[in-house]
């Protein structure tokens, strides 16, 4: 049991010489308000002057003291001296800080003077404390094994240049102290203040509410006034405590200054609770010597119930340092033997990291976020998709654009038909809007790869920055390589797409149907205005008058018989090529465009989707026989005539300016308005151009993740580890690549260090059991 304390003494210092507080060890804190008398009880524990005095705050440090008997077996002895007549001297009390461990103070002012330097250099001049706290052990014979700490007093008001929170810097410096459970609080009050306004107890209270582990301790009692005492606190009937108070008389500021000898301050404090006529019942339970013994006994049976838990913390803590420490790497096997397996080692490993990624089947996958594979997935589905979808194929095109490209290609001849070269003028500038999307799919891919590769690598990586800065130099080397051929073949791809339009694509509308769903938005739209114009027709026609729908019918009519004579007029004129041989070649052409070897009846199913198709993309050849031309056979009168051929304002005499009429007109005079001709023109043109346009990008939203994915994402992986090897696998570069970072060489020699302590303390636990 004796040995229990010393004990603990050496796991203090095993820990203090890593300044780890790891472990909470057991200890006796001293707490207590300003001038309560903690320094004093100490002093007359230890039996020697050694605090520092003065107004206001002194402990301004926290003072680890552990006191050691010399009588006791394994103690550290200092060298004995002889004396002149052969007689052994007794070794002389000493004391030891643990910031100047080579020297030993035999007196005890010298011990004071240290304390307030050494508190001044770390604390300051301005009064204000410090948590660094200060190691001091006394070697004496006249003292208990005991661990002490003595803490700040608790101040109310700063005084002098203290800080203005030196209040509360103070309460929560001894909080820190008294929230470990392993620590017995040593509660120090004054008998001549009320006891409800114990700072120390309400401290206490606050962390050991049950009272099991405070004890304590009443100063003062000579001080009370004539007539009063505290015999019902020292009984436990006032304030319980399970481990007690114990009343002490210290030394007065005038026996201090008088120099008052220890034995004679201890046989005054005697006297005085034998004589005291309330104390002299239980003046065997009070006094400094009674206080002693019971803080040593306290102390040791409360190690012996730690011990256990201290010592499976400490197995514990051992085995998350040696997992730390070997997250560090050896640096053994960085040697020159080993220099080779080991590059190739990590360079494998990252470049696994890389694949793994790629492909997810990482070990360390996130499950917060899309990462790796999943983000260039991501790209190619929602980001390249959503951009495609939101390019209008008719974006940038107006009806002037439509009708300048419509008249600019069939010269100088009049426009009877809608020409093909119009369609892929038009429609070429529009698949080129689907360039920029694809390209920055490309890129969003390759960004991606480079945020994948600088992902890779653990910690063995983390040891060598060099390395790791390299192998995401060499990656992202080549990836920029892939980005450029990648990009050039997307942008191929929409050149290909350019080159040669496709109308003969399953999937294209083509001419016929483009005038068929004309044909029924046209009906539609008359449904709809028939519904809404029919409440007012039938007013008109009670009032006699005719019917806009009537009208409407009959200009329907009109021109629906008008389309009717022109499709019978040219299947009559193919049944005569057809009986004549056919000589000029018009229906084989017709024919070959549709597919058949033979002609097509005039009331066949063919006959009025060739009609329609050879009226808007009708070839040059048929353009002479077109039944609209026989209209200008007909006879016109010689004014008209005339006209034609000269202009009336020349035949009148009047001067006309051609250059400035051309000056003059703008496309809001030439399209302000389109003929129903027209419109129907434009509108085929837009729905032919939307229709070929989606089938592009369907094309293009498939063959753009195909080839990123071949020529820069498989690529890539597949070759990753080739590169690596063959730029960075030179034994001139091993000692570049294999320096360690200075900061990780500091955490594990700091971290070996820390993992010795703890086998330290583990064996001089074992030892002790």
């Amino acid at each position: 049991m004796n040995d229990l304390i010393p004990l603990v003494n050496k796991l203090q210092d095993v820990f203090n010489t890593i300044g780890s507080d790891s472990i909470d060890l057991p200890q006796i804190v001293v707490v207590g308000s300003q001038s309560s008398g903690k320094s004093s009880v100490l002093e007359t524990i230890v039996q020697k002057d050694f605090l520092p005095r003065g107004n206001g705050v002194v402990t301004r440090r926290p003072l680890v003291l552990q006191l050691v008997n010399t009588h006791q077996t394994g103690a550290p002895q200092p060298p004995s001296s002889v004396s002149s007549d052969g007689t052994l001297n007794e070794s002389p009390d000493r004391a030891e800080f643990l910031h100047l461990p080579n020297k030993q103070f035999f007196d005890f002012e010298e011990v004071r003077k240290e304390i307030e330097a050494e508190t001044a250099r770390v604390a300051g001049q301005n009064k204000a404390i410090s948590r660094t706290p200060i190691h001091l052990k006394i070697y004496s014979r006249n003292v208990l094994n005991l661990t002490l700490v003595d803490l700040p007093g608790v101040t109310k008001i700063p005084v002098g240049d203290q800080p203005t929170d030196i209040e509360k810097q103070t309460r929560n410096l001894i909080l820190d102290y008294i929230l470990k459970p392993n620590s017995v609080i040593l509660a120090v009050s004054p008998a001549n203040v009320d006891l409800a306004n114990s700072d120390s107890l309400k401290l206490a209270r606050q962390v050991d509410p049950e009272a099991k582990r405070t004890i304590g301790v009443l100063t003062k009692l000579d001080l009370m006034d004539a007539g009063t005492n505290s015999l019902d606190i020292l009984s436990g009937r006032a304030y319980p405590l399970k481990l007690g108070f114990i009343g002490v008389v210290n030394r007065s500021q005038a026996d201090i200054q008088s120099n008052k000898p220890m034995a004679d301050a201890f046989r005054a404090e005697t006297e005085f609770f034998q004589n005291h006529p309330a104390y002299r019942a239980i003046a065997h339970r009070c006094g400094t010597n009674f206080l002693a013994k019971t803080l040593n006994t306290i102390l040791m049976n409360h190690i012996r119930d730690k011990l256990p838990d201290i010592k499976a913390k400490l197995n514990s803590l051992i085995g998350q340092t040696q997992q730390e420490l070997t997250s560090y790497g050896d640096p053994s096997f960085t040697g020159k033997a080993h220099r080779g397996s080991l590059i190739l080692q990590l360079l494998t490993r990252f470049a696994s990291d890389f694949v793994a990624a790629i492909d997810g089947t990482s070990s360390e996958i996130s499950t917060k976020e899309l990462c790796g594979g999943a983000r260039i997935y991501y790209i190619f589905n929602n980001v390249f998709g959503a951009a495609l979808d939101s390019v209008n194929p008719c974006e940038n095109l107006s009806v002037q654009d439509i009708r300048t490209a419509i008249r600019n290609s069939t010269g100088p001849r009049p426009s009877l038909f809608v020409p093909e070269i119009a369609f892929d003028l038009l429609v070429k500038p529009q698949i080129k809007l689907l360039e920029p999307p694809s390209i920055r799919c490309v890129e969003l891919a390759y960004e991606e790869l480079v945020k994948i590769c600088h992902s890779c690598g653990g910690k063995d990586l983390a040891r060598f920055p060099r390395f790791h800065a390299k192998l995401i130099e060499v990656v992202s080397d080549l990836l920029r390589e892939r980005l450029g051929p990648t990009s050039d073949y997307v942008e191929s791809l929409i050149s290909i797409q350019r080159s040669y339009i496709n109308t003969n694509h399953p999937d294209f509308i083509g001419g016929g149907g483009a005038m068929s769903a004309l044909e029924r938005a046209a009906q539609k739209k008359k449904k709809e205005m028939e519904r809404t114009r029919k409440p007012s027709t039938h007013n008109v026609v009670l009032a006699g008058g005719e019917s806009p729908v009537a009208r409407e019918d009959a200009g329907e009519k009109s021109l629906t018989n008008a389309v009717a004579n022109l499709t019978v007029q040219q299947a009559e004129r193919e049944k005569g090529h057809v009986r004549q041989g056919s000589h000029s070649g018009s229906i084989s052409s017709v024919s070959s465009v549709n597919g058949s070897t033979g002609p097509s009846p005039a009331g066949g199913p063919g006959a009025g989707k060739d009609t329609f198709l050879n009226y808007f993309f009708g070839g040059p050849q048929q353009r002479s026989d077109r039944p609209v031309l026989q209209e200008a056979q007909r006879p016109m009168s010689q004014n008209v005539a005339k006209e034609m051929v000269m202009p009336k304002t020349v035949l009148d005499g009047e001067p006309l300016d051609f250059d400035k009429k051309l000056d003059h007109m703008t496309g809001a005079e030439e399209f302000s308005n389109l003929s129903d001709r027209e419109d129907m023109e434009t509108q085929l043109i837009r729905s032919l151009i939307t229709s070929y346009f989606n089938i592009t990008r369907k094309s293009i939203q498939d063959l753009v993740p195909k080839a990123v994915m071949h020529l820069l994402v498989n690529y890539s992986r597949e070759a990753v580890q080739n590169r690596l090897v063959a730029t960075l696998y030179k034994e001139e570069l091993f000692n570049d690549l294999l320096q360690e970072d200075d900061s990780l060489s500091a955490e594990r020699a700091k971290c070996k260090a820390m993992l010795d302590v703890f086998k330290n303390a583990f064996s001089v636990i074992n030892e002790a059991m």
